[in-house]
């Protein structure tokens, strides 16, 4: 059976519905960077996941080709995540979405190192006549975290965010969103599939110790 990251880590993956801290360890990321509004149908976000998932499963497939990768197991292809801001802007305007910047990733397997990942982008641009070459090898080492599972709209993050930044502040805690350090999702469902309701999204944000 294929491993399947949701499930063997789950404190990272399937958190409570309500906020908890955790320890994220760094991880190394297929990722392309852009701007604009998420929604915008055509736009720089959807070709930004077309080419992820390119690469992700030119890796995940690398086995059936003559390239071999070292310590290579089968695996369900991660979630898909997202680090957001907007300059100038403290937290999130969702009234906004233009101003938006991201990070579009899409975790690796720890056994696929930099050289893959170059094999990978030259393989899909042969394979599919494609420019892969905004696809970007990035490491996050995000550290401690509040983390939450939000159910329902997107617009309707800033009610968890906030009991998130509650419990952080009740904890000694104080959010720590910087220029390196990130408002993070993780999308669980599928939008074009699943109603608005019901949509599945881990909230995370960094953390320090106030006063720090």
């Amino acid at each position: 059976m294929a491993f399947d990251y949701k499930k063997e880590y789950k404190e990272f993956y399937m958190p409570p519905k309500k906020p908890v801290i955790v320890e994220i360890p760094k991880m190394n990321f297929i990722a392309v960077k852009g701007e604009g509004n998420p929604n915008q149908k055509g736009g720089a976000y959807e070709k930004a996941l077309n080419l992820l998932y390119g690469i992700a499963y030119t890796l995940k497939m690398s086995h059936k080709s003559d390239y071999k990768i070292g310590g290579f197991f089968e695996y369900v292809v991660p979630p898909l995540e997202g680090l957001w801001w907007q300059e100038g802007i403290a937290g999130v305007d969702y009234s906004n979405k233009e101003l938006f910047r991201w990070i579009s990733l899409i975790r690796l397997p720890d056994f696929i190192e930099k050289s893959d990942f170059d094999w990978a982008i030259n393989e899909a641009q042969k394979k599919k006549k494609t420019d892969f070459s905004m696809v970007e090898f990035f490491a996050y080492d995000e550290g401690l975290c509040v983390q939450c599972m939000h159910i329902g709209p997107y617009d309707d993050e800033p009610v968890t965010i906030a009991a998130m930044d509650n419990f952080a502040k009740e904890g000694g805690f104080e959010i720590d969103i910087s220029e390196s350090r990130f408002h993070h999702e993780i999308y669980l469902s599928d939008p074009r599939k699943t109603e608005s309701s019901k949509l599945k999204t881990i909230l995370r944000h960094p953390i320090k110790n106030a006063g720090k």
